[in-house]
């Protein structure tokens, strides 16, 4: 028995020495054992195979709220876009109206995933450094929204644009609720029936 308790000193030491060990993290260590926004956000595929965050977020910085929407906010509204599977004919909230200049892009995400085309949308006021809107059909920018995963950062080029309003939306489809959703323009909205 004396020829244990050498062992059994030693495992208890290092049992000791890894749970101090696992109480000891830096913040850093914390946070990177925390799930990220991307980690965390419901999977809904859109046609491009991506995945929404459930919750938007605020509209961006320098955007200017519309001065005679048609719809207003709390408006309950039907979706006529099919930006992903289940959203055409959507029951949703209109959650903010917005004077813009509102672009599809098609980019590769920074995060590896294969190359997006012709997504829909992306406002003026989340691109970097874009200049003065409108921005011609063919445009190179940077887009700073971060709809999806490796949306931030992604180079893209300028499909098209509107001058519609855009609308944030607060929409339930596919058992899933989603709060501002970015973005739908008037064109795809239409009053409920």
């Amino acid at each position: 028995m004396k020829k244990l308790k050498p062992l059994m000193s030693i495992a208890a030491v290092a049992a000791a020495a890894a749970l101090a060990l696992s109480g000891c993290s830096s913040p850093e260590e914390d946070e990177a054992a925390q799930p990220s926004q991307e980690q965390t956000q419901t999977e809904s595929p859109s046609s491009e195979g991506h995945a929404h965050a459930a919750d938007g977020g605020d509209p961006p910085e320098g955007i200017k709220e519309a001065s005679d929407p048609k719809y207003a906010i709390g408006d309950d509204v039907t979706l006529t876009a099919d930006h992903m599977p289940g959203m055409e004919g959507a029951k949703a909230t209109i959650s903010g109206a917005f004077d813009t200049t509102t672009y599809s892009v098609s980019y590769t995400p920074t995060d590896g995933g294969e190359p997006v085309k012709d997504h829909k949308w992306v406002v003026h006021e989340e691109l970097d450094n874009p200049g003065k809107a409108p921005l011609k059909d063919g445009a190179k920018v940077t887009i700073n929204a971060d709809h999806m995963p490796g949306m931030k950062g992604a180079k893209a080029t300028i499909d098209s644009s509107t001058e519609e309003t855009v609308y944030m939306v607060d929409v339930d489809m596919n058992d899933m609720t989603m709060t501002n959703h970015k973005w739908v323009v008037e064109d795809e909205v239409q009053p409920v029936k």
